[in-house]
């Protein structure tokens, strides 16, 4: 064979192994076990992306890069740079299932900034407790005692406490208030899989959300100081109920495994939070966030089929794993965009409580104003709160703190 014939045949045999290696299946054969996994239904959106909208793995190696986990399970997942916003791989990205407490992520991107100081009181009433979906995980809030609103989103971030989102949600406007203004920041952020019909997130008619849409929530949510803080603390020191004028207090610690650790299960070195979920419609869901050498990345499990105990977290921890070790290997399938505020040019922030009357209007858009400009200062974690602990790993305490790149990304709030 001639020597130029013989090494266009190697250069060709060459291209065409390396386009099998960045295929969108992902650089190995799909497990077999995939044909018996639900399929969405119907078609999903393609927002961030056409590869997005797309059934099965989408994913393109470059060289150097790992082949994905095997035995991923989850309908639904995702992987991308919190920061730059690349999607790095996905599954079923854009699948609208049940979110489960995933969706406390929204509530409190939406209702945080307006429940101001930390340190208001508020006294629980009967009527406040009612409406609680029953099998609600609960924190523990009891009627005739009051609680900061510090100790009541400590109490939705570490317990899930659904208790605890019907206090705020009342103190918010109201339950239907606060479903409504969910939905219109929902929309903001131009998470258009997500349907909210309960603000805690337990099973309703139609509520939905998506890998895609709980990444969304999480990146808005970690620009906010106060979020950054409840979402990354392990253990807190919460309220008990009054008795005579004692009050006792009593710890809670973080359900998210990946902060806390737990039987099969080691704490994630670089965790920062931020939420997981489960109810028997939904199954297990999970939101986490993680910093390694510079890099932050964001993933998202929906519902694993898998027996194992705390799939969701291992399944999480793998694609983590595999996020920092390909990053800078893989050419993108997609992004998390920006809020709608951010690419038109509008004004839009956090909606005032209903009722709020102009003073205590102009006092909510200045205090979330600053929370916006602190969560533009960068992703935070693990800092101890009343009764909490520093969360120390096996590299020791570890801080990140820097400018988000794209500090539009903080919504921006009208003058008043």
């Amino acid at each position: 064979m001639p020597a130029l014939k013989k090494t266009v045949l190697t250069v060709l045999s060459a291209a065409l192994l390396s386009v099998s290696v960045v295929s969108p299946a992902g650089a190995a054969d799909k497990d077999k076990t995939d044909d018996k996994q639900p399929k969405p239904t119907g078609p999903m959106s393609t927002v961030g992306g056409k590869r997005l909208g797309q059934e099965g793995t989408q994913v393109e190696l470059g060289p150097g890069a790992p082949v994905l986990p095997k035995d991923l399970s989850a309908r639904s997942w995702i992987v991308a740079d919190a920061e730059n916003g690349q999607v790095l791989a996905a599954h079923n990205a854009h699948w609208r299932l049940p979110p489960a407490s995933t969706l406390k992520m929204l509530f409190a991107d939406t209702v945080l900034p307006a429940l101001q100081p930390k340190s208001l009181t508020h006294m629980v009433t009967e009527d406040e407790l009612a409406g609680i979906g029953e099998g609600s995980s609960l924190v523990g809030v009891k009627e005739d005692n009051t609680y900061t609103v510090h100790d009541l989103w400590l109490g939705v971030f570490l317990r899930s406490g659904n208790d605890a989102v019907h206090v705020l949600s009342e103190m918010y406007g109201g339950v239907p208030a606060t479903v409504a203004a969910m939905q219109r920041h929902a929309e903001e952020l131009q998470a258009l899989d997500t349907r909210v019909v309960s603000p805690d997130g337990y099973d309703a008619p139609n509520q939905v959300s998506s890998a895609y849409d709980l990444t969304l929530f999480a990146r808005s949510g970690m620009q906010k100081a106060d979020f950054r803080e409840y979402a990354a603390t392990a253990t807190a020191k919460f309220p008990g109920a009054k008795k005579g004028k004692k009050r006792e207090t009593f710890e809670i610690q973080n359900t998210n495994r990946l902060i806390t650790g737990d039987i099969g299960v080691d704490p994630y070195k670089g965790i920062a939070g931020v939420k997981n979920g489960y109810t028997t419609h939904a199954g297990n869901t999970f939101t986490g966030i993680a910093e390694r050498d510079g890099t932050v990345l964001l993933v998202t499990v929906m519902n694993p089929s898998s027996e194992e105990s705390h799939a969701v977290y291992k399944e999480a921890a793998g694609l983590l794993d595999w996020g920092f070790a390909a990053s800078g290997k893989v050419t993108p399938v997609g992004e998390l965009v920006p809020p709608k505020s951010a690419v038109t040019g509008t004004a839009k922030g956090s909606e005032p409580a209903a009722g709020a009357d102009k003073a205590d209007r102009k006092k909510q858009a200045a205090t979330a104003t600053h929370a916006a400009a602190a969560g533009g200062g960068g992703i935070w974690t693990a800092l101890s709160v009343a009764g909490g602990v520093l969360l120390l790993l096996a590299a020791g305490a570890f801080l990140v703190n820097r400018r988000w790149p794209l500090p539009d990304l903080v919504r921006r709030l009208p003058r008043r």
